[in-house]
């Protein structure tokens, strides 16, 4: 295997790289730099490569050959980061499953993958007692159960790097197999633009069954910088947590934001040290992106956008300081320019292609394949000049310097009583109310809900102060204010939860 050395941002990469090459790069750098840190807890590029050629050769013995698919059950541990780089040392795919689902739901993906092979830390061991089905047909590995490899197995670009599942509308997961000259092609252009060196410290802090947290791990050690992960009860010290561990590229979801400004820490110059301050999975407030930028005034703040079919992020855009409020629509900071290698084309609502607004499709080489299930693809894709699209379901406007701008999902505009709504823009009107921090409607029938954060408040009066914003039929019938949006796995606002706790309430 040959290990390219970090020569900086204007690099000119081999092409066809893969996962293990990107690990490559910092093993390269400096083999006994720090590639990983969980609380005290230290490793170096040496130590997890070793562990990696250890696990790998287990897998290759207990399979009896390359593993195709190797299930991940594992929290964000060292056995974690380690079972990524094995599987795919091992030339098989990983499956990263989240030891704190449902089992049924584990057992589900597992099944839909066809894993031969999986991997578990202590918490993924102890979610084995739901799977006892999947354990009779599925060896559990363990490092002692082969001999090392002596280097890694070759995989082509064109094998299939990871697997992740996301939820369909009926709820039924959907895999999503990512290649790795899709990930390398993401990575040639984050690695690019940023130039992230080799005494950059990266923030770790989504489960690893979410796409995003391959970003943090291989631009991290891409660069041969240091990955942190960052515990939940971290956010309470945050500022002390950031600092403590010189921590220079920042990467979350944006409900981190609301997050930090209620425990009180995005105070001016909170955080001297940011370089990068990137988020991503949900729309980012101009209100939040300007408190960020206050709190790291010496960092870049940047809003990544982008489904787990096109690979981690496919867009991005600045936040300038001086931008004028209420400049973007529904005050969400616009999703910017694609990434070289990427085109897109609008959609109407008959399914032409329209000029400045319409569901985004997007096409070029960081798109998956297509769905594990191939019924999946259905709707999802679109023929057009000869190519194949991906439809993202998201609504978007070119903005005058040829920008997109977020407006909301496709499946969040709906018809009330005849007329059509974007959710979006509800929310952006109860934004506008006084006292309201933050706003997240959902739809129970044909009755619109609305949670908001904030000061508190009388929903007759929010309702009242709503109709100087909006049209009466946008107005919602029931407002409940929460302290705090309930946040899933990957930190993100739980849309589904507030939609169930809606139809309950009534």
């Amino acid at each position: 295997m040959t290990i390219p050395a970090t020569t900086g941002p204007t690099a000119t990469f081999p092409r066809g790289g893969t996962l293990p090459y990107w690990f490559a790069r910092g093993l390269a750098h400096d083999p006994d730099a720090e590639a990983l840190r969980i609380g005290a807890r230290r490793h170096t590029y040496r130590e997890l490569h070793e562990r990696a050629l250890a696990l790998a050769g287990a897998l290759v013995t207990r399979c009896g050959g390359r593993p195709r698919r190797v299930g991940l059950l594992a929290a964000r541990s060292t056995d974690a980061y380690v079972g990524v780089l094995a599987a795919n040392y091992a030339g098989g795919t990983v499956v990263p499953l989240n030891p704190q689902f449902p089992a049924q739901r584990t057992r589900t993906m597992a099944e839909e993958a066809c894993i031969d092979a999986l991997l578990v830390d202590a918490a993924g061991r102890a979610a084995l007692g739901g799977l006892s089905d999947l354990r009779r047909h599925v060896p559990v590995v363990s490092p002692g159960d082969g001999s090392p490899l002596p280097e890694p197995l070759p995989v082509s670009p064109d094998d299939i790097a990871y697997i992740l599942f996301t939820s369909g509308s009926t709820g039924r997961p959907k895999g999503v197999p990512v290649l790795h000259r899709n990930v390398d092609a993401y990575l040639r252009h984050v690695h690019g633009r940023y130039g992230f060196r080799p005494d950059d410290t990266f923030s770790q802090t989504f489960d690893l069954t979410f796409d995003l947290a391959m970003f943090d791990m291989f631009a991290a050690w891409g660069s041969g910088g240091t990955l942190v992960s960052v515990p939940p009860h971290a956010f309470a010290l945050f500022r002390h947590f950031v600092n403590h561990h010189g921590i220079t590229v920042w990467f979350s979801s944006p409900s981190a934001i609301a997050l930090l400004r209620r425990y009180g820490a995005l105070t001016p110059d909170a955080f001297p040290g940011l370089r990068w301050s990137l988020f991503c999975g949900e729309p980012l407030l101009e209100r939040d992106a300007a408190d960020w930028q206050t709190a790291a005034p010496r960092s870049h703040v940047e809003n990544l956008y982008g489904p787990t079919e096109l690979t981690i992020s496919c867009s991005v855009r600045r936040w300038e300081p001086g931008s004028a409020p209420g400049a973007s629509p529904h005050g969400i900071v616009p999703i910017g320019t694609l990434h070289s290698g990427l085109r897109c084309l609008l959609l109407d609502d008959a399914g032409q292609s329209a000029a400045d607004t319409g569901e985004l499709c997007v096409t070029g080489d960081q798109m998956f394949p297509g769905y594990l299930n191939s019924e999946d693809d259905r709707g999802r894709f679109v023929e057009q000049g000869g190519e194949r699209w991906y439809r993202t379901g998201d609504l978007v406007r070119r903005l005058d310097d040829g920008t997109l701008a977020y407006l909301g999902r496709r499946d969040h505009q709906v018809k009330i009583r005849g007329v059509r709504v974007e959710l979006a823009e509800i929310e952006w009107g109860l934004r506008q109310c006084e006292g309201v921090e933050d706003a997240v409607v959902v739809l129970v029938g044909e009755t619109l809900s609305a949670f908001v954060t904030g000061a508190p408040c009388e929903a007759q009066e929010l309702r009242r102060e709503l109709l100087g914003h909006l049209p009466p039929a946008l107005v919602p019938r029931h407002i409940h204010r929460l302290d705090a949006f309930p946040l899933n796995a990957n930190r993100k606002t739980d849309r589904r939860e507030l939609t169930a706790r809606a139809a309950a309430l009534g």
